[in-house]
């Protein structure tokens, strides 16, 4: 089993930056990915960003230029720097990781409990 704990979530003004931070641990063989999605109010859980073990990114529109996602795959850890967060960046911040807890075991998904991110001024 493995498990995912996030950090650095909290209240920043329009315009501001925080960084998000989880880690992994447990019973870990192997991560093969890492990343951040989002949930706001009333609304569908999105992809914010992912990185693979080899280094390849993936973001939202909605964030590209902006968030910036990097993983420690000696600490099998993974962050996200938010610069120029928005009102609408509001949500809470779920980490995910495709890990196999052995080297018999397939890759499965693991999910944080998440983060909140309030952009309010």
């Amino acid at each position: 089993q493995v498990q995912l704990v996030e950090s650095g979530g909290g209240l920043v003004q329009p315009g501001g930056s925080l960084r998000l931070s989880c880690a992994a641990s447990g019973s870990i063989f192997r991560i093969y990915n890492m990343g951040w999605y989002r949930q706001a109010p009333g609304k569908q859980r999105e992809l914010v960003a992912t990185i693979t073990r080899g280094g390849m990114t993936n973001y939202a529109d909605s964030v590209k230029g902006r968030f910036t996602i990097s993983a420690d795959n000696a600490k099998n850890a993974v962050n996200l720097e938010m610069n120029s967060l928005r009102p609408e960046d509001t949500a809470v911040y779920y980490c995910k990781s495709a890990a196999a807890a052995s080297v018999v075991a397939g890759s499965v998904d693991y999910w944080g409990k998440g983060t909140l991110v309030t952009v309010s001024s």
